[in-house]
């Protein structure tokens, strides 16, 4: 017998696979590492504005070790535009360091390492997961877990249980 929780959840599937029958990559990338910096800049700024930046940033250094060469205050200039620039910067380098020290300059494929990441939580390493390495996974942020607890999805408290 059907729930009625699992009627819903099979109703919006197919709403949602009919209106978006191939979910687009909004952020413009070329590899793992530029993903995960655009998704780092996409906080509290639309994608549009990522996009217009990423390009001067990537330019500059679209890799670990590139971006290992440029200052915190570099990296803070370029990105400006993005919004809370001092603390994008520093995650950024500190993500960048991490790879470069722990990772051989490899952006990690698993929830826990991305997430020992600066500036990674888990609706980002969601986002780099699913996109980077086709791992299921659904970037939940807090409208998303508002919606499905006004739609009866979920009872819980938090976007995610630590």
């Amino acid at each position: 017998m059907v729930t009625t929780k699992e009627k819903k959840v099979k109703d919006i599937i197919k709403i949602l696979e009919k209106l978006y029958p191939k979910t687009p990559i909004p952020l413009i990338h070329k590899d793992p590492f530029t993903l995960l910096v655009s998704v780092v800049l996409s906080a509290q700024c639309t994608d549009e504005r990522v996009n217009q930046i990423t390009p001067a940033l990537f330019d500059i250094a679209d890799t670990p070790e590139k971006m290992l060469k440029m200052s915190q205050k570099q990296i803070e200039k370029i990105i400006r535009p993005c919004g809370l620039s001092p603390q994008k910067s520093k995650a950024i380098r500190g993500l960048s360091r991490l790879l470069v020290d722990k990772h051989n300059s490899d952006v990690p494929n698993n929830f826990y390492d991305l997430e020992e990441l600066p500036g990674v939580g888990h609706k980002t390493a969601s986002v780099v997961m699913s996109q980077a390495f086709g791992v299921p996974a659904f970037p939940v942020d807090t409208h998303i877990h508002r919606l499905a607890w006004r739609w009866g999805l979920s009872n819980g408290k938090k976007c995610r249980k630590n």
